[in-house]
């Protein structure tokens, strides 16, 4: 499953591709309380079909009426991207479902070839950091290698976006906990691969969506070289594999490197990547064992769970203090009066 910015580009690209004509939304700004961030993509066409989000629905209804009314030309005069702002009065912002009297500012980008989507699909499947600068005046839209990450800027010439690759979730191990975890990751607009080279736990090891791998763990990583937009999760309990897959994916790029085993078997894990291969304690700090948030959590279901909301948690960039580790929300379950775990957990 495609993320949602891909899934709206694609589907914008694919409604140019049939001759219809097609607005892309794009959340430049907001004030206040808003139902969906900066940088939120809605695609809408002359039928006033939609796909992706910028609000709770309102202001949708409001476009959507518009184009249907009067053409895209009624959003977009003059085939040129416009700026609509939303929610500047207090009648508006009640009218238009924005809380507290929050403010949204959106651009409206009639689709073109000066839109150059191809590219800017391409560069995502490549896994590319694109900065996409829409010139307000011309519609012509220009692409530049950038962070995924970054705010869109709009000032009176022109909109700056940041795009880039799927999110990624690369699994050690076929088993039930990584099934239950794979599937919550595609649900989420994650790219999986699973990894298992060991033939009997793969036989029986299907999930829609997900790329299955013999290779040894190493090589994947080495293949497929992580990059800040990948996650490494080890599941197998098989110091053969996980330290395998662990060595490299700590000295990657990823954001988010982890693996399951009790706490003892975590430290020991540490101590053999430490004094075996050299690998270093920044890096050895960065590793998430026992991986997940402590949700108290017995079965293979809620253990995938845990780890997938921390891997959010971390990708999103929640800091450690707002959300319990395993490890320490176990020892604080177990000894509740101690000083060392007084702090609050989940």
């Amino acid at each position: 499953m495609e993320d949602l910015d891909t899934i709206v580009l694609r589907t914008a690209r694919h409604w140019q591709q049939q001759g219809l004509p097609v607005i892309l939304v794009t959340v430049a700004r907001t004030w206040g309380s808003s139902p969906r961030p900066p940088g939120s993509l809605l695609a809408i066409n002359e039928r006033g079909e939609t796909i992706g989000s910028i609000s709770g629905g309102c202001i949708e209804d409001d476009l959507i009426s518009r184009i249907r009314e009067e053409g895209v030309q009624a959003v977009c005069a003059d085939a040129r991207p416009h700026v609509q702002r939303y929610g500047i009065s207090a009648d508006q912002a009640h009218r238009f479902g924005l809380p507290c009297g929050g403010t949204i500012e959106l651009v409206l980008e009639p689709i073109t070839d000066r839109s150059h989507l191809d590219e800017l699909l391409l560069a995502c499947e490549q896994r590319r950091n694109i900065e996409r600068h829409l010139h307000l005046q011309t519609g012509e839209a220009e692409l530049r290698a950038g962070n995924r990450g970054g705010v869109p800027v709009l000032n009176d010439n022109e909109l700056i976006t940041y795009l880039g690759p799927q999110v990624r979730l690369i699994v050690i191990g076929a088993s039930d906990l990584s099934r239950f975890l794979c599937q919550f990751a595609l649900s989420l607009g994650f790219e999986v691969i699973v990894c298992d080279p060991r033939e009997e736990y793969r036989a029986s090891w299907q999930l829609s969506g997900v790329t299955v791998s013999e290779e040894m763990p190493d090589d994947l990583i080495l293949r497929l070289q992580p990059d800040a937009r990948t996650a490494i999760i080890a599941l197998t309990h098989d110091p053969k594999l996980d330290d395998l897959a662990l060595i490299d994916a700590l000295q990657s790029q990823a954001f988010y490197v982890g693996a399951i085993g009790s706490r003892r078997n975590s430290e020991h894990r540490r101590e053999r990547l430490r004094t075996h291969f050299d690998i270093p304690e920044h890096s050895l700090q960065s590793l998430h064992g026992p991986a997940g948030l402590y949700i108290g959590s017995k079965t293979p279901a809620e253990i995938a769970l845990s780890i997938m909301a921390q891997i959010v948690a971390v990708k999103n960039g929640i800091p450690e203090s707002l959300a319990t580790e395993v490890g320490t929300g176990k020892l604080q379950h177990e000894n509740p009066q101690s000083p060392e775990t007084s702090h609050c957990g989940i």
